[in-house]
């Protein structure tokens, strides 16, 4: 069984504490279906928000969701001009048989647009 990380994103229309977790319930429960992961699979999940969404840790969103034993972290993602604002991003570190290329990175309300401004090594 090998170790991947899969990632996912969000945006909130308001930095509201219920809002927020619902939002970030609804990410994370659209990762582990999109890749068939159980709870007793996840090893640890990164949490990142931007500056701009502060009213909660949005962990608090995996533990809502029964993930009691994985390593949960939060932090703020790092601030660039002009990027997307509301902005909740999340990395989870299973087990799986899953191929790297298998892996289903889940990118929710907009933030889709998230991979295209990310340079490939030919820009």
């Amino acid at each position: 069984m090998a170790v991947r990380a899969v990632r996912g994103a969000t945006q909130v229309d308001v930095d509201d504490k219920e809002h927020v977790l619902r939002r970030t319930r609804e990410l994370l429960q659209e990762v582990l279906s999109a890749n068939k992961i159980e709870h007793d699979d996840v090893i640890s999940i990164v949490f990142s928000a931007t500056r701009d969404v502060s009213s909660v840790a949005p962990a608090v969103a995996a533990r809502q969701l029964g993930l009691e034993e994985p390593a949960l972290f939060c932090l703020q993602e790092m601030y660039v001009e002009g990027s997307m604002p509301r902005v909740v991003r999340l990395m989870l570190h299973v087990e799986t048989e899953l191929a790297r290329a298998d892996v289903q990175n889940v990118y929710l309300r907009g933030t889709e647009l998230l991979r295209a401004d990310v340079p490939t090594f030919e820009d």
